[in-house]
């Protein structure tokens, strides 16, 4: 084949899937097809739909190389989330959806067997958020069907094997509060050999490993050239944050924002991290440990939003601000910075809808201000994903942490850097808008009220 440009990146969100055609040449986005991805709901749990998604992933990349030649397919999905494969590679069970309680039946006995936070990074999470939980409660809960497994494979790394037929594993997703690997040895954790399961991992591969070319079946299927090469790919928020390594200057912090917001810190200063409060060790594409802090921030600003105007003018957020009308955490309890907070409005009653949406925008950069403190975030933050094009999100998280925000002009910040596994370019786009701290001391004044309001953690 010639040179690889043009890049059709499988991104598979909680919330959305998405199939993106990105230009090496300029490092954007050209082409863009979406679905929801919503669990299916039936027995034997709640699981993803995988044979929607894989209906999506090949019409959408049959459309786009109609549009423009595909030279190549890299992947990148959300974390927390396994597949089980037989012989043949089909599931031996279904993709369980992450928030699903089932593993909740069998916390006391994982808890029993689980490594400590100082082996692995990860926090002890509630439903299936910890990947190492849901394997386990597969194993107890079907000991038939899991005995036919021959591979433990990491969400991305599942499609990568029905486009290419290869088995691999990837760090980014197996450091993403899993259990199941120690980020300081770069090898599987103590719970892995602990349950029999390393013989069941698939090799571990680099990101930016080439695993094979794309199946005859499906590049009949799509109109894809049958050399199309395939890219082992990597979790999603990593996806955001390499870009960044590969060419920003550190000390640096990127947000990537979707149905997470997962705050990533680059160098900076060194904190004692807090399982308590949903911070954790990432391994970013390069294998190094990033220390990491996540609250449900998509999801809340849905369910804040929902039905609701998105409007506002300089009067709506100038009233916020003057009246100090605060939100406080949280929505979504059990994870984040205040998961067993209960969440409030301060002065927020029949507030008018462009005030409403402000204080919104508000609570959501003040929760990430707080994710970047408990992590030691230092040096400019980006913010990668939707929250990029909130200007009052911005100005807000610039105001919280008192340093620059630049926001992300890409629509899709996880297309880039899942892009860049196809390509030796070690520099970036031109980032986007940069916010400095408002010099309106309002703006200081607020993220300080709604800090003294939420108190000390409960």
């Amino acid at each position: 084949m010639s040179a690889i440009r043009h890049v059709a990146v499988i991104d598979i969100g909680k919330t959305n899937a998405k199939v993106a055609l990105v230009d090496l040449a300029t490092l954007s986005e050209v082409a863009l097809r979406r679905m929801a991805n919503a669990p299916v709901r039936r027995a034997p749990y709640p699981h993803h739909d995988v044979d929607a998604l894989w209906a999506f992933v090949l019409d959408g990349l049959a459309e786009l190389n109609r549009e423009r030649l595909v030279d190549a397919i890299s992947i990148t999905t959300h974390g927390a989330t396994g597949a089980l494969v037989d012989a043949s590679g089909e599931l031996v069970l279904p993709v369980l959806d992450y928030e699903f309680d089932g593993p909740d039946e069998l916390a006391a006995d994982y808890d029993a067997i689980r490594p400590p936070f100082s082996e692995t990074g990860s926090p002890r999470l509630p439903l299936g958020l910890n990947l190492g939980a849901q394997f386990f409660w597969q194993q107890q809960s079907f000991p038939s069907e899991f005995a036919n497994a021959v591979a433990m494979l990491m969400y991305p790394q599942y499609w990568a094997l029905r486009l290419t037929g290869v088995a691999a594993n990837e760090v980014t997703s197996l450091g993403c509060h899993t259990d199941l690997w120690n980020p300081w040895t770069g090898d599987f954790s103590s719970l892995v050999d602990r349950l029999g399961w390393r013989g069941l991992m698939a090799p571990v591969r680099l990101a930016r490993e080439r695993l094979g070319s794309i199946l005859p079946a499906l590049a009949e299927r799509t109109g894809l050239d049958p050399q199309t090469p395939v890219f082992c790919g990597l979790h999603d928020s990593n996806a955001s944050l390499l870009p960044h390594l590969l060419s920003d200057a550190p000390p640096f912090s990127v947000i990537s924002t979707g149905t997470w917001v997962v705050s990533m810190a680059v160098a900076g200063k060194t904190v004692a991290l807090d399982p308590a409060r949903d911070t954790l060790v990432n391994v970013n594409a390069l294998g190094d440990p990033v220390p990491s802090a996540r609250f449900m921030g998509g999801r809340e600003f849905a369910l804040l939003t929902e039905g609701s105007a998105q409007d506002w003018n300089d009067s709506d957020f100038a009233a916020v601000l003057a009246r100090k009308t605060l939100l406080l955490p949280s929505i979504q309890q059990g994870s984040g910075p205040f998961p067993h907070h209960t969440a409030a409005w301060r002065k927020g009653e029949a507030i008018p809808p462009g005030q409403r949406f402000a204080a919104i925008s508000f609570y959501l950069a003040l929760m990430t201000a707080t994710c970047l403190d408990l992590i030691g975030g230092d040096g400019p933050t980006t913010v990668e994903g939707p929250f990029a094009r909130n200007q009052l999100f911005t100005r807000m998280l610039a105001a919280g942490t008192g340093r620059a925000v630049i926001a992300s002009e890409a629509a899709t910040g996880t297309s880039i850097g899942a892009a860049l596994l196809a390509s030796d370019q070690a520099s970036v786009h031109g980032k986007g808008q940069t916010q400095e701290p408002p010099a309106d001391p309002a703006w200081a004044d607020y993220a300080r009220a709604w800090r003294t309001a939420v108190g000390p953690v409960g």
